[in-house]
Parts: C-alpha cells; sequence; structure tokens
C-alpha cells in the first residue's frame, strides 16, 4: 500500500469516526429536545384542563403533570398510576382524619404527623415507584390538611370539598402526562429489560463456563465479577416497572419477571458454589471432575466461553433456552458417580435452572399473551424494618415541629412550608444514604424554579395576552429543563416540578412582587427543613445497613436450623435474594461474600434435612443443627462428619445416588461453614437487631 492509500485510510477512519460521534451527538440531541416537548405539551394540557374548570388552584396540575412526566414512557405511567392511587388514599385519610377530630387542632395535626409518618414507614418498606406511591398518600394529606387548617393553623369544616378539589388538580396532572406520554410514545422498555437479560445472563454463562474449562476459578478477579453482576440483577427492579407500566398484560404475570430476577440470583448462588468447591481441591481430581461437567455441556456452551461472549448465541432465546435445559439433563446424568461429581453437576444445573427462569423472563416480554406456567416465587419479606422506623420518626417530628412552628409564629405562609417540609421527607424517605443529597438537589432546584419563576412572572407574562402567549413563555423554560432532565433527572426534575409552584399560574393573572416573594420564600423554607431533618436524623450509613443486613441474616439462619422458622428452599432462597438486593453498593465484597454463605447453608440444610428424611437410615442431624444455633461452626463441621460417616456405612440397599447427594450436601455446609467461621459463630462486629 503507498503513503497516500494509507493516509486516505487513515482520513476516512477518522471521519468515520467523528461522523459516527456527531450522529450519536445529534440523536442525543433530538431526543432530549423530544422530551422537553412533551414535558411542556403535558403542562401546558393540564393547566388549560385546570383554568376551564375553573379550580383554586391550578398549579397543581401543572406541577403533578410535570413531576409524573419522566423519560420512558413505561416509567411515565407507571409513576402516574401508584401517584393516583396516592392521591385517593391521601384524600380519604384527610377526611376521616377531619371527621375524627373535627374542633380539636392539636389532635387534628398529631394526625396527620402520624399519618405521614405511617406512609413514609410504608414507603421505605415497599420497592420502586409502590414507594412513590406510599409517599404521595403522605403528600396528598398535607395538601388538603394545610387548607383545611387555614392560615393560622385552626380546623375549617369545609374539608369535604378542599378534598375533592385538590383531588381533581392532581388527577388532571397525572391523566394530561398520561395521554400525552401515550399518544406519541410507545414505549421501549420491554425491548431494554430483554436486552439486559440477556446481556447478564450471557456473561453468567460465559464466566460458568469459563470455571470448568480451566478447572478453577477463570481469575482472581472473579468474586469482584460475581458481585458487578449482582448489581446489574438489582438494577433490573425499576426496569421491571417500567415494562410493566408499557403493558397491560405484564400486570398479571409479574411473578414470571420476579422469577427472572430470582433465577438470576439462582444462577449466580450455583456459580458460586461450584468455583468455590475447585477453588479449595484444586488436584487431579477437581481437574477431571471439571472437564467431565465441561464436556457434558452442550457444545454451544462450551464455544462461549472460547469466543468471550454468549450474547450473540442467546439472541436466539428459544434455542437458547432448548441448549441450556438439554445441558441440565447432562448434569442429572452424572449424578452418583462420585461426592466431588455429584457437587459440581448438582450446582451447575441449579445455575442453569436459573438461567432457564431467566429465559422464560425474556420469551415473555417478547410476546406478553404467550401462555406460561405459572411462576414459583417465594413471598417478598422486607429486609429490615429499621431504616423504615428511623424515616417514620423523622417524618413525625418534621411535621410537628414545623406545624407548631407555623402556627406560634402565625406566618400566613406557613402552610405552604409545611407541604415542601412533607415533600421532601417522605418521598425521599426511601433513598437511603442518598436522602440527604437528594434533599440538597431539592433545595437547589427550588432556588434555580425560582429565578426562572421570577423572570417569566415578571419579564415576559406581563406581555401575554392569550393562553397561546402563556405557553410559549413557560416553554422558554419547561422545553430546556426538559431536555437537561433527561441527561440528568435527579437534578433537573425538581427543577421542573418546583417552577410550577413558585410561578402560580392564575386566571387572570396576578403581578404581586410581595406575595411571589412570601411564597417563594415559603417553599424554599419547606425543602431547607427537609434537609435540616435529614441531616439531623440522618439515615443509616451503607457500612451499618450492611452490618444489620448480615446480622438479620445470621439470626434468621439460627432461628431456621432452631426449627423456629419454618421455610422452604424456594423461600429461604427469596428471603435471601430480598437481602442482597438491599446490600449497599459501598458493602465490600466480604460481606457481600457472607450473604452467599448464609444463602447456601440455609438451602443445603434445608436439602439434607430431606434427604436424611427421605433416605431413612435412622441418621440423625440435630448435632449439627444445635451447633449452628448456638453458633459453634467447628462442633457443626465435628457432627456434619460424624452424619457422614454414617451415610457411608450404611446398608447398600439405600439408594446410591440418594446418599452421594446428602453428603454433597455435608461437605457445601462444612466448607462454607470453615471459609466463614467468624460470620456465623457471631465472632464478627454486627450490629445487634432485637
Amino acid at each position: 500500500m503507498s503513503r497516500m492509500e494509507a493516509s486516505g485510510s487513515k482520513l476516512s477512519d477518522v471521519l468515520g469516526s467523528k461522523g459516527t460521534a456527531l450522529a450519536y451527538a445529534v440523536r442525543s440531541a433530538a431526543q432530549a429536545l423530544f422530551f422537553g416537548l412533551r414535558l411542556w405539551a403535558a403542562v401546558c394540557l393540564a393547566l388549560y384542563i385546570a383554568f376551564s374548570l375553573e379550580l383554586d388552584n391550578a398549579y397543581w396540575a401543572g406541577t403533578s403533570a410535570a413531576v409524573v412526566s419522566l423519560p420512558t414512557v413505561g416509567a411515565s405511567l407507571r409513576k402516574a398510576t401508584f401517584r393516583m392511587v396516592g392521591t385517593a388514599a391521601g384524600a380519604g385519610a384527610i377526611v376521616t382524619l377531619t371527621a375524627c377530630f373535627p374542633q380539636d387542632r392539636a389532635a387534628f395535626i398529631f394526625g396527620l404527623a402520624l399519618w405521614c409518618a405511617a406512609c413514609g414507614f410504608v414507603a421505605t418498606t415497599l420497592e420502586n415507584f409502590a414507594s412513590y406511591g406510599a409517599a404521595l398518600a403522605a403528600v396528598t394529606a398535607a395538601i388538603i390538611a394545610v387548607d383545611e387548617l387555614g392560615a393560622t393553623g385552626g380546623p375549617g369544616g369545609h374539608v369535604f370539598m378542599v378534598a375533592v378539589t385538590r383531588a381533581t388538580e392532581i388527577c388532571i396532572g397525572i391523566v394530561s402526562a398520561s395521554v400525552v406520554v401515550a399518544g406519541i410514545d410507545f414505549g421501549s422498555g420491554r425491548l431494554r429489560l430483554s436486552e439486559r437479560i440477556v446481556s447478564i445472563a450471557s456473561e453468567i454463562v460465559v464466566q460458568l463456563v469459563g470455571t470448568f474449562s480451566l478447572g478453577t476459578s477463570k481469575t482472581p478477579k472473579t468474586p469482584t465479577l460475581r458481585r458487578e453482576l449482582t448489581r446489574r440483577v438489582i438494577d433490573l427492579g425499576p426496569l421491571i416497572d417500567e415494562a410493566v407500566g408499557e403493558n397491560a398484560e405484564l400486570r398479571n404475570r409479574r411473578y414470571t419477571l420476579k422469577s427472572t430476577v430470582d433465577g438470576l440470583y439462582a444462577a449466580l448462588a450455583g456459580w458460586s458454589v461450584a468455583a468455590g468447591d475447585l477453588e479449595v481441591r484444586p488436584n487431579e481430581e477437581g481437574r477431571q471432575n471439571a472437564e467431565t461437567v465441561l464436556n457434558a455441556l452442550a457444545m454451544e456452551l462450551r464455544f462461549a466461553v472460547k469466543s468471550g461472549d454468549a450474547s450473540t448465541w442467546m439472541v436466539d432465546v428459544f434455542n437458547a433456552r432448548r441448549m441450556i435445559r438439554a445441558s441440565v439433563r447432562a448434569m442429572v446424568g452424572l449424578r452418583g458417580r462420585s461426592l466431588s461429581l455429584q457437587l459440581l453437576s448438582d450446582n451447575t444445573a441449579e445455575a442453569l435452572l436459573g438461567l432457564c427462569r431467566a429465559l422464560d423472563g425474556v420469551i415473555l416480554l417478547a410476546d406478553p399473551a404467550r401462555r406460561m406456567p405459572r411462576a414459583a416465587v417465594g413471598k417478598r419479606l422486607v429486609p429490615d424494618y429499621f431504616p423504615a422506623r428511623i424515616n417514620a420518626v423523622r417524618i413525625f417530628l418534621t411535621v410537628i415541629v414545623v406545624a407548631l412552628f407555623w402556627i406560634a409564629t402565625g406566618w400566613p405562609n406557613g402552610a405552604t412550608a409545611l407541604i415542601y417540609a412533607v415533600i421532601t421527607v417522605t418521598v425521599l424517605s426511601y433513598r437511603g444514604d442518598q436522602a440527604y443529597v437528594g434533599a440538597l438537589t431539592f433545595l437547589f432546584g427550588g432556588g434555580v424554579s425560582a429565578v426562572l419563576a421570577a423572570i417569566v412572572k415578571f419579564a415576559m407574562l406581563p406581555g401575554a395576552e392569550t393562553f397561546l402567549d402563556f405557553c410559549t413563555a413557560i416553554g422558554l423554560v419547561l422545553v430546556p429543563v426538559g431536555a437537561l432532565e433527561l441527561w440528568d433527572t435527579k437534578t433537573f426534575l425538581p427543577v421542573a416540578a418546583y417552577f410550577i409552584p413558585i410561578l402560580a399560574p392564575e386566571n387572570p393573572e396576578n403581578y404581586n412582587l410581595e406575595q411571589f416573594y412570601n411564597t417563594t420564600t415559603a417553599i424554599l423554607a419547606g425543602l431547607g427543613a427537609g434537609v435540616l431533618a435529614f441531616q439531623l436524623l440522618p439515615p443509616l450509613s451503607p457500612a451499618l445497613r450492611a452490618r444489620r443486613l448480615l446480622a438479620l441474616t445470621l439470626r434468621d439462619l439460627r432461628r431456621l436450623v432452631a426449627g423456629r422458622l419454618r421455610s422452604t428452599s424456594r423461600g429461604w432462597e427469596s428471603r435471601i435474594y430480598n437481602r442482597l438486593s438491599e446490600l449497599p453498593d459501598q458493602a465490600p465484597l466480604l460481606q457481600s461474600a457472607r450473604l452467599f454463605a448464609a444463602l447456601t447453608v440455609g438451602t443445603e440444610i434445608i436439602r439434607l434435612s430431606s434427604f436424611l428424611h427421605r433416605l431413612d437410615v435412622g441418621i440423625s442431624h440435630e448435632g449439627v443443627l444445635r451447633a449452628l444455633a448456638k453458633g459453634n461452626s467447628v462442633r457443626a463441621i465435628e457432627c456434619l462428619a460424624v452424619v457422614d460417616r454414617a451415610i457411608t456405612q450404611a446398608a447398600v440397599s439405600t439408594a446410591a445416588p440418594g446418599r452421594i447427594r446428602a453428603r454433597a450436601s455435608i461437605r457445601i455446609i462444612s466448607d462454607t461453614l470453615a471459609d466463614h467461621p467468624d460470620y456465623f459463630d457471631g465472632r464478627v462486629h454486627l450490629h445487634e437487631v432485637p
């Protein structure tokens, strides 16, 4: 090749890369602009309807439309649904509260604080948009309550009409945003969720098969990679909510999607146990067993580790599922040959079955109307109630303190401050250690919105004569803010949400500068009170949350072996999966490994009990259970060795595969206890739990 040809080739490569980057930038800018226009259209539609109905505070309709409008259609519709449910619950609660305390201001405020605290408690125990709906029940109650209390905090007698009016305003905004987003965006949540599941499953396949191809764990970075995959599985929760929001069929099939997540956790757990056994026994027998398992796998799975990527093969979900099923049958065929091979084949089969459950979810996402067997998933349990209690106390104290300050000072705009204090401490209550940062972001968004609203209200709206002129004026703010929100939702969503209530559009428009200043000051004061509340009573630190999750898991394990906690293996797995999903990102790898270890020990204890019962060889493992319940892992390992010898010496008539499987469980339990003796004995520094 000549120099001129080489130079031309390099130039074309540079131009090609720049052209690709430019095309990506243009596409991203177009998407951002589109979302900004969609946000603006939703707010304008909500305000137009509210003005037409001559509602008191039309800005609540516009505010609700701005809050519900999210970059993805599934998230918007799902958030709208739960916001409407929360609005109805909050309105009903405040009407009931007024009926109970019609002439008692102190009891009314105390009841409001209790209701908001209860909503914050529930919001912390729920997930995703269901949590947001619970928080909105508190916000709606506060919005109606402050109108009911009046400017000085005295109860009025028109609560029902106030509740109907405020709920109507909020629901108008919700419906307006839903109509706009559903009318111009069909959503891609199902496709993105499918791609994410296939990507995670492909990576697990590569790593699982790679474990056997090397006869040991693939690299020293395997625990780190396993933790990263666990985080990616946790991140599937919001995507599932988006997919459910896009398709009504999926709402009735959510158990299959939940089983998809559990299946990925099971695949990670099976890979962890198999890799751990090869790591502690890197001898010739281990390498031979690894080679046997590898040769029994389908050729496509073996090819995946050679290419380093299984995503292309797994695009054909039905073929991938068929090959994985065939590999599971091959693993079953290896049972009964030897103890080590039984352990590897069984855990490989568990991992592969988990991947099959994940692919079932992909099939459902491609065809939500497809008939599929109902997935068996364990009941969701709250990982830890303590953060919810702290949030409830913080919300209760915030409502009481702000309300007392309002009443004691006779501040005319104290009601507004109370509303935004409640918004901050309830909506952010389920963000954990990110709540304080979120409160600061709310305050920042309020400050930016105040500046933008002042410019629009006093520099642009006085020259607006029609509603179209009004829409054009607010569009100059909402469109660019919406575009920026697509880039950074957490930072710019508060700007879009607080712009309309600070602007407080009316028909006819009011240009009272003093009133604008007082309202803006009250909103910022309420947001500041929320920041102060998180500063004075902060959420649990990530380190403390992780220690509590480990302590609660150890307590449940001891209750399980002591017979005080009845659970199937699927129920125990679901319990630990919930804890894994709440493990902070900042938690060390060792803490994640300990949760997986507790998962393994509990599951194998349940299986061992079942195996010994079916074998009926007169073998008792009560000593093992007592030792584990008392936190004596050394004694438990000794007792397991006694049980293992008894099984080995059992009568020949006893089924050999069953005996080997029971011995495999014993080995897994013993190895896991030996790997984490400090944790299972309770010698590590764990936060005491009741």
